[in-house]
């Protein structure tokens, strides 16, 4: 018969009751008159059946005979306990069970016909091994501890999931090599202990059917259903990962298992001490809901909604119980609160705080649809629960302060990954001497001997592209101004609106002239002083209402002048820089597979970036002045690859803007110290400065002896001073030709005079603007080194 969870067992079972027929056989000899007539009938209706002695093979023997197997089993099933005890003949981990107690049979049934019981979380390998471990301990009579805790999961009649542990008794069993088993040798069984997941080596060691389990054991089950349910919620509550909790629903199941309520639901909000604030916990806003705060994202806790309603829980630290929301609503002076909750069907809750150490974190939300559900009495079952969310929520608060300190250093600070190692090293240098001295005087962040380079992508021109969309908006703002003082119609104010109209007439032809510093500030104010009260405090006609209307709905919020044009421009820069930003990034992140280097940028009216690489920043990797070679290569390549993007970009733009690139070549090692007054890198030392002072002047410098720039729309200037430098980049240049990235033809020539250095010299190419991106994309760093190679 298929009485197995599973095909494979190392056991062939056949139930048989003859250790209890031994014990009638002895019983029938004794001189106790009413218990040896007892065994006496009872074994002469065995006579009739013995496949109960010898072994039954078929299941329909035990329903057959039901009623003579409950009464050879009434000694382990006293009927004065069959209301209480659950508990049922069974084979350990097998699928056959019968001669349940009168409760299991009401578990069963409540359970409804489609359930089928089975351990929870039970595999076929455990199940196999489980079987193999029963031969080791009887037989063997090897001291293994495999009786972990089984669990059997069954709904009630109210669908609730009840918990039942599971205990067997195998007092009654016995088990039988038979020609097929592996006889085991000490050795034999120290492998398979050390073993457990090899399940082809427990297989080869208990063949499949090579043993005969003979009897039968019990199983006795018992209500453990707050235990485990607890035991869930700390398990899902506690285990790491962004995923903290599972789903709204799984955790619902939990808490009515715990308050064998079905439509207990549970909800969740963290208390934020420094705005004294509800709010959803971000982490979890889409796991667990809020009741309380709904639609809301956050919630004053001393507003009206909560009233002094929540005084317990803000208050006296006590959890807040209303067992009948209506009648709540009708008497309290708090009918909001009470309204709020019966238009989500709640007629019973209760709000407990949750507290570490004196301060509120947060408010664990249990509601039910039905009156009285929820109560004073059982909610002091929240008791055996709270210090689980307690340490859950304190690990999330925890968690968001590392991730807020985290985007603070990614978003605010210069501490790139490569070099963090530093600050770490000497944070736990602080530490470890915290206990020794009270001033730990710290040590400044200083890397020495790294080789420098910058590059960068500018606006072409922003400056006048800036100037003169801020032209336009005011001369448009002040030709709509004029219009209206037009069309005004003559009243006692005429000799005022005269003046108004020339001063904004002579104003409008200012506009005509290069922008001033202080220009635009003086026209917006006399704007706001002079114009605007006149328009709000004089009586228009229909006309000019329009025009009024139409004016001031043109008007930018924040500014409250004209924006059209600006916006436009703005936009376009920070569309252009955005995406620049995003290829320099992600390009930087496989370059950081060349050689680990510190790396920032800069959004300005472009996008620059700094590197800095040496064996100081990773001391644990052997620096050769290949990857510095490398490492220029990749910066010329990206810079291609960033134009490309404009280029791309450049047609959909609202405004159109050029851009220029530039790299400057620096040979000589040099230190950087990190500044602590401005939380950033700086070169340091003397000399190092010169490098400091060519990066802030060379983009707008000019080619020497004339007045055009050294940069260009659409080309990149790389700017030198030594000739091994020329030599290499002008290897690099020829490369990239080679691969359809730049154009043949190559500019050279000297840069003027800067303060204080001179010898500059510049290459500038043009890239090709019919190349698609992929195309630069398809060169491999294998290629980039080959090529230096």
């Amino acid at each position: 018969m298929d009485i197995q969870f599973f095909k494979e067992s190392p056991f062939t079972t056949i139930i048989s009751f003859h250790k209890l027929i031994e014990s009638f056989e002895e019983i029938a000899l004794s001189d106790v008159d009413y218990r040896s007539d007892y065994a006496k009938a009872i074994l002469k209706q065995i006579e009739s059946i013995p496949e109960l002695r010898t072994g039954i093979h078929d299941y329909a023997v035990i329903k057959e005979n039901e009623a003579l197997i409950k009464n050879i089993l009434a000694d382990l099933f006293p009927t004065a306990l069959t209301q209480n005890e659950i508990k049922a003949v069974t084979i350990p981990f097998q699928n056959i069970s019968f001669n349940y107690t009168e409760r299991f049979k009401k578990i069963l049934k409540n359970a409804g016909d489609e359930f089928y019981m089975e351990i929870r979380d039970f595999s076929e390998h455990q199940f196999y091994i489980n079987n193999c471990c029963l031969i080791l301990s009887y037989y063997y009579k090897q001291h293994i501890d495999f009786n972990q805790p089984f669990f059997y999961d069954i709904p009630d009649e109210n669908g609730v999931e009840k918990h039942y542990r599971i205990l067997y008794n195998a007092d009654f069993m016995e088990i039988i090599p038979t020609e097929n088993a592996v006889t085991l040798t000490p050795e034999d069984i120290d492998q398979l202990i050390d073993n457990y997941n090899d399940i082809n080596l427990w297989k080869s060691k208990f063949p499949k059917g090579s043993w005969i389990l003979r009897g039968f054991g019990i199983v006795s089950l018992f209500d453990a259903t707050t235990e485990s349910a607890i035991s869930t919620l700390k398990s899902n509550l506690l285990k790491p990962g962004v995923k903290t909790v599972t789903t709204d629903k799984e955790i619902s199941n939990i808490f009515q298992s715990i308050f064998n309520l079905p439509n207990l639901k549970v909800g969740f909000i963290i208390y934020n001490p420094e705005e004294e604030k509800f709010i959803r916990p971000v982490k979890y806003d889409t796991q667990l809901k809020s009741f309380l705060l709904s639609s809301d994202q956050e919630v004053d806790c001393k507003n009206a909604f909560f009233g002094c309603s929540f005084e317990n829980l803000l208050d006296k630290r006590e959890p807040f119980v209303i067992s009948n929301v209506q009648k709540f609503t009708d008497e309290s002076t708090n009918k909001r609160l009470g309204e709020h909750l019966l238009t989500q069907n709640i007629h019973s809750c209760i709000f407990a705080p949750v507290i570490k150490d004196g301060h509120l974190l947060g408010v664990v939300e249990l509601v039910s649809e039905n009156p009285r559900d929820l109560n004073s009495v059982n909610a002091t079952k929240l008791e055996l629960v709270l210090p689980y969310l307690t340490d859950t929520i304190d690990r999330y608060n925890t968690d968001m302060q590392h991730q807020v300190e985290a985007i603070i250093q990614r978003e605010y600070t210069t501490i790139h990954p490569s070099v963090y190692w530093k600050f770490k090293k000497e944070s736990q240098n602080y530490f470890q001497n915290l206990n020794h001295t009270k001033d730990y005087i710290f040590k400044e962040i200083v890397f020495k001997n790294v080789f420098p380079l910058y590059g960068q992508i500018d606006i072409k021109g922003s400056s006048e592209h800036r100037n003169e969309t801020v032209k336009t908006d005011l001369k448009s703002q002040l030709s709509a101004l004029l219009e209206i003082f037009e069309n005004q119609e003559e009243n006692s104010n005429l000799v005022l609106l005269e003046q108004r109209k020339f001063e904004l007439e002579s104003l409008r032809a200012e506009l005509d002239f290069p922008l001033k510093a202080d220009t635009e500030q003086h026209i917006q104010r006399y704007i706001e002083e002079e114009i605007h009260p006149i328009l709000k405090n004089t009586k228009s006609n229909p006309k000019n209402e329009k025009l009024e209307k139409l004016y001031f709905e043109s008007l930018d919020e924040k500014t409250g002048m004209f924006y059209q044009e600006r916006k436009k421009f703005d936009n376009a820069m920070s569309i252009i820089n955005k995406r620049l930003a995003t290829v320099l990034d992600r390009k930087q992140v496989e370059a950081q597979q060349i050689y680990p280097h510190y790396y920032e940028r800069f959004k300005t009216d472009g996008v620059e970036h700094n590197l800095y690489i040496g064996a100081s920043i990773s001391p644990t990797k052997l620096f050769d002045i290949m990857y510095l070679h490398n490492l220029r290569l990749w910066q010329l390549q990206t810079l291609c690859e960033m134009e490309l993007e404009h280029h791309d970009l450049k047609e959909s733009l609202p405004y159109e803007l050029d851009v220029t690139s530039l790299i400057l070549v620096f040979s000589s090692p040099l230190s950087i110290r990190f500044r602590m007054d401005e939380k950033r890198f700086d070169v340091d030392g003397t000399y190092n400065a010169r490098y400091e002072v060519v990066k802030k002047r060379i983009d707008k410098s000019h080619i020497k002896g004339t007045n055009e720039r050294i940069t260009e729309k659409e080309k990149i200037t790389i700017v030198y001073s030594q000739n091994s430098e020329e030599a290499e980049y002008l290897k690099y240049i020829k490369y990239l030709q080679h691969k359809k990235i730049l154009e043949p033809a190559i500019e050279q020539f000297e840069v003027e005079d800067l303060q204080g250095v001179s010898g500059l010299r510049a290459i500038r190419v043009k890239v090709i603007n019919n190349t698609s991106n992929s195309q630069i994309k398809k060169i491999t760093y294998q290629d980039l080194l080959d090529e230096l190679n």
